[in-house]
């Protein structure tokens, strides 16, 4: 009886060429800083994995508003403190590392449970430049609409919630609402939330339809359209209803 052959190993070289075409590194110099932050990127792990223009949009103008440019967020951060930042779905954790370190600010990374090994990563990779800012990063698993996840990271604390292309699946929607109902209603603090988002389909009309019955909602900065599309990237605030403008 013929055996079947034995499985082909895998050379050194073929590992690491295989590996190398799994993660990517993409950098971004903080000019206001001077400095750069490193992020790994896992494209054929999904979409938590890579990243995506709103993102970067929002890197850049949390940069020109540390740069001491007037910016649709200079009167949204004051001065004389410390802020607390918390991100929802971070995904590689670009925003809030950079909010980290440009802003000396103390930001919570949330994602589901299988993003938090990559999201830990990227932050001890940038833990040196944090340190040299002022600037603390901590990870937490954070399923939207799970009200005991929500309530472990806690809701008192923020002053500042951030989200980039988090309005993308449908199906999301509903537990992204109840994410942001929970943290800026539930909040004697009353928190803003900064949300950047690049349009991609009509559907996406229904979210902001039942989050303008919920909160203020109004577009505080957008950018000229990006290669490929029509718009650009927008920045949205949200807030409690008679919250801060």
């Amino acid at each position: 009886m013929l055996q079947p052959p034995p499985p082909l190993e895998e050379t050194s070289d073929e590992h690491q060429e295989n590996n190398a075409e799994e993660q990517q590194q993409q950098s971004y110099h903080l000019h206001s800083i001077n400095s750069t932050i490193a992020i790994r990127l896992l494209p054929s792990q999904g979409l938590s994995f890579q990243l995506w223009p709103a993102a970067s949009a929002l890197v850049t103008l949390l940069d020109n508003h540390r740069r001491g440019q007037t910016t649709a967020l200079s009167a949204l951060f004051p001065n004389e403190r410390r802020l607390r930042f918390l991100e929802l779905g971070s995904g590689t954790g670009l925003v809030g590392i950079a909010a980290a370190a440009l802003l000396g600010a103390r930001v919570t990374l949330t994602d589901l449970p299988h993003v938090l090994p990559n999201l830990q990563f990227n932050a001890d990779a940038n833990a040196g430049i944090l340190q040299l800012h002022g600037g603390a990063v901590e990870v937490a698993a954070l399923p939207w609409g799970d009200i005991q996840q929500m309530e472990a990271v806690g809701r008192e604390e923020y002053d500042v919630i951030v989200g980039s292309d988090v309005v993308y699946h449908d199906h999301l929607y509903e537990p992204l609402l109840e994410t942001l109902r929970f943290f800026l209603l539930g909040s004697e603090k009353k928190p803003v939330f900064l949300m950047a988002h690049l349009k991609r389909w009509k559907k996406e009309s229904a979210f902001f339809k039942k989050a303008k019955r919920l909160f203020d909602v109004e577009i505080i900065h957008s950018d000229g359209p990006i290669d490929g599309s029509r718009v650009g990237v927008a920045v949205y605030k949200f807030v409690k209803r008679g919250g801060p403008n």
